[in-house]
């Protein structure tokens, strides 16, 4: 058809519904529909089931956009983005909508910009798909700082600057987003305290016994959780203090992120005169009581049901774009099956259908581990699956998954489908599955697509498939399965050499590039960018290069400004108001009444807006504005603390022998020669040491990157691999030394091997488990592979080149813009000149 003859669709909602669907009917017919899309966020769709990974920093928020602003304009669709659909003039059949304030949030009642034109766009159908809005329970207080909603990019953005200067959170809600709220939060290093109103968690996937194992879960991973508990009233004038609970009870609190559910977002289909229940009443082809209109998605009400997770909404606008296209006009839509696969702060979940039985008949099958926090439960009605909940094991999700949803008879032993069968043969075979069984359920990508990326798109990795379809790419639990449909269809499954890259922009693996980096004498990122990439620069592979080179060229890296982060370029930590944090290095965590006596100068002088004790045994300077940085360093007269970068940052100590009654070893001491010694050293991450006097542990040594416990008889048990953030792990022993100059020896062949063969961004806790203790110790100490007589010269080689960032630049910047403070911007007369 030509543009003019093309007919026109409105989608009003950018959300996973409202893109996905527009990608379906392209599919079907990329020239039928002149498409225009209302988006009330000023993004790109992205997938909302990652937030709260973008939330605990796991992921960048660009790593979570599935439709960025460019694929729009790629496919020919008008986007209005960060605009609000108001109203359907279904008289004169256009949408009528107005910009959304930049302060207000896109799930608002109103939020508009009402002084602005309206922006109209004629129909000749239109599908509503404007999701729903976080519900928030009635209690006084909500909207004070420090009271939060979780429920989209910025929300997370807002969550996790405010964070930055908590003690304390408290999430309300104890269902799935509410957990995720928590999991996230609890990454950014405050105590995190659960609030839900019911007897359980997560009450709609889970039985009572699931609920109460999860529970003690969570709480041993140091979160709190109340249940029964109503917030009447939210504490503090200025700013959250704490809450108050129904029962009278009151918790402190530094701040609320309210995560208790979601109501559907009705209000354009009720203004322009649609049926509206609970949500937007639709009939079986997701029309709504206006034949050109539809609704998807977590707006719509299906036979009374209102949908919240994805599954529902794939097999919506899959209906929906069928009889849009006219490839299927007949097509209909008779509801979902339920399945529910996340990782709720560390622990695998499956919830698939029902999790209590209802019928006389129903099988019954449970199998439990307390210790382990591991639950399996299947129930069975005439010989068919039709609920069961995984916890903390969920290896046989996959197959569980496809026999509740095409209702495949079970076999005869029920054990089979929880812990596989004893030969090792799959219990359903992938080959067996229909072309629509759908595979992916985050992504909603069916069987037959799959297939046609192995046969047609020469897919050969899992990893291949993934970027193909995007099968794979949310929770990851399908992957096993796409695995075996690439055996059935490809007849292998090969690596996709990109996983491997140390930079995605530099197509070698570390040691490739590290040796081709010493060949060529590579001593800059663009030089690296120009030999071994084409020419061709890539910003998220700056950083990763910039820490490699310096690592491998410590005297004679040439530092390139623009290939680092700001935290870098000016050695500080820069906060969400645009202004830096400093925190001079304290040795050991033993400072002076001198060095305190400096400290409160300039934090007056300077007029520093908090001073705080970190989690490193250091104080932290927190509000200092870019151009005061130099001075305050000269001030202080303290090296850098290196809080900022990937490095070495901190050796936490306890207070040993010199005053415990307990201490078996001189920690302080030590813990000061671990931190002259490897203070500024760069790393793939950030690492975090602490030595402890005795076996009590009392500064966490056994949870830190690098760790050294004092015990019986003088000798000092070396600890790799340790965390106490988001994952929780326990070191694992290297070896045992009598000596602090062992200790540092030892410590500095781990870290340069770390170093030289880690991910960048990897932490040294993924490191060790990826390796294996056993192949570190005997490299690391058994010398098998010949090379720790090179390791201890490479890091002493590092430790010589170490240059106190402060004291150079204070007197000498880079460059005369390094610490230049903002420049105000008339906008009136920028915008003039546009």
């Amino acid at each position: 058809m030509s543009p003019r003859q093309r007919e026109r669709l409105v989608v009003i909602g950018n959300g996973m519904a409202g893109a996905r669907l527009v990608e379906e009917v392209l599919q079907r017919d990329a020239h039928r529909f002149a498409i225009t899309m209302f988006g009330a966020e000023p993004y790109g769709n992205y997938n909302r089931i990652l937030l709260s990974h973008v939330l605990n920093g796991s992921h960048r928020r660009e790593e979570i956009f599935l439709n960025p602003l460019p694929w729009y304009a790629a496919h020919g669709i008008t986007l209005h983005v960060g605009v609000k659909a108001l109203y359907i003039d279904r008289a004169r059949r256009v949408v009528v909508g107005k910009p959304l304030h930049r302060s207000a949030v896109p799930y608002a009642l109103d939020g508009c910009d009402h002084a602005a034109a309206p922006i109209e766009a004629p129909y000749d159908r239109v599908v509503i798909a404007t999701g729903s809005r976080p519900f928030v329970p009635p209690m006084d207080g909500m909207g004070k700082p420090g009271t939060f909603l979780f429920r989209t990019l910025d929300d997370c953005e807002h969550i996790a600057a405010y964070a930055k200067h908590c003690r304390k959170a408290t999430v309300i809600g104890g269902g799935l987003l509410g957990l995720e709220a928590a999991r996230g939060l609890l990454a950014l290093g405050v105590e995190v305290t659960v609030l839900e109103a019911l007897p359980q968690l997560m009450a709609a996937q889970l039985d009572a016994e699931a609920a109460a194992m999860l529970k003690a879960t969570i709480e041993r991973l140091g979160i709190r959780v109340l249940l029964q508990a109503v917030t009447t009233r939210i504490l503090g004038e200025e700013r959250v203090t704490g809450v108050q609970l129904q029962d009278g009870m009151i918790l402190e609190t530094d701040m609320l992120v309210v995560s208790a559910g979601i109501r559907p977002i009705v209000e354009i289909a009720r203004d322009s005169g649609l049926a509206v229940e609970r949500g937007i009443v639709c009939d079986d082809q997701m029309r709504t009581s206006d034949p050109d209109i539809f609704a998807v998605g977590e707006c719509a009400q299906h036979r009374g049901v209102v949908y919240g997770l994805v599954d529902p909404i794939w097999d919506q606008v899959k209906t929906v774009a069928d009889v849009l296209t006219g490839v299927k006009p007949d097509a209909v839509y008779r509801g979902s099956k339920l399945a529910t696969t996340l990782k709720v702060l560390g622990v695998e979940l499956v919830s698939l259908g029902t999790t209590t039985p209802v019928q006389a008949g129903d099988e019954v099958v449970v199998y439990r581990e307390p210790s382990r926090g591991v639950y399996k439960k299947m129930l069975v009605r005439d010989n068919k699956l039709v609920g069961a909940i995984l916890l903390g094991e969920t290896e046989t999700a996959g197959v569980l998954t496809q026999m509740f949803m095409l209702e495949t008879p079970v076999p005869a032993r029920r054990a089979d489908l929880l812990f596989g069968t004893a030969s090792g043969a799959p219990v359903l075979s992938v080959f067996d599955l229909p072309e629509h069984a759908q595979i992916c359920n985050c992504n909603g990508v069916p069987k037959g697509r799959i297939k046609e990326a192995i046969q047609v798109g020469k897919c050969r990795s899992v990893a291949q498939v993934g970027a193909h379809t995007k099968a794979g790419t949310g929770c990851g639990s399908c992957k096993s399965l796409i695995a075996q449909l690439l055996e059935v269809y490809a007849g292998e499954v090969t690596e996709d050499p990109s996983e491997h890259y140390y930079v995605p922009g530099v197509p070698l693996t570390k040691p490739q590039l590290i040796a081709a980096i010493k060949e060529k004498k590579l001593k800059s990122v663009s030089a690296v960018f120009r030999e071994l990439a084409g020419g061709k620069e890539d910003a998220d592979s700056k950083a990763g290069l910039a820490s490699l080179l310096k690592s491998i060229w410590p005297q004679e890296y040439e530092d390139e400004r623009d290939a680092r982060f700001i935290n870098d370029r000016v050695h500080a930590n820069i906060q969400r108001d645009g202004t830096f944090s400093v925190v001079p290095r304290i040795y050991g965590g033993v400072t002076s009444p001198a060095e305190l006596r400096r400290i409160a100068d300039v934090a007056e002088k300077y007029q520093v807006r908090m001073v705080k004790i970190t989690g490193g045994q250091r104080i932290d300077l927190l509000g200092v504005k870019k151009e005061d940085l130099p001075a305050i360093w000269r001030d202080l007269g303290m090296p850098s603390g290196h809080a900022y970068t990937k490095a070495f940052r901190t050796c936490k100590s306890c207070v040993g022998t010199d005053f415990c009654r307990y201490g078996l070893g001189d920690s302080i001491a030590l813990a000061q020669k671990i931190e002259r010694r490897f203070q500024g050293i760069e790393a793939p991450h950030k690492l975090k040491l602490a030595t402890a006097g005795c076996p009590r542990n009392c500064s966490e040594a056994y949870v830190k990157d690098l760790g050294a416990v004092a015990i019986e008889g003088g000798q000092w048990e070396i600890y790799l691999g340790g965390a106490a953030g988001s994952t929780v792990r326990k070191g694992d022993l290297l070896c045992t030394v009598k000596t602090h100059e062992e200790v540092l020896t030892y410590m500095g062949r781990f870290i340069q091997y770390y170093r030289e063969n880690a991910k960048y961004m990897e932490r040294s806790y993924s490191f060790v488990a990826r390796l294996g203790i056993e192949r570190l110790r005997a490299v690391l100490v058994e010398d098998r592979e010949g090379i720790c007589a090179r390791l201890d010269a490479e890091i002493e080689a590092a430790v010589a080149a170490y240059r106190d960032p402060w004291a150079t630049e204070a007197a000498h910047p880079i460059s005369a813009s390094q610490f230049a403070g903002p420049v105000q911007i008339d906008s009136t007369r920028a915008e003039e000149g546009m």
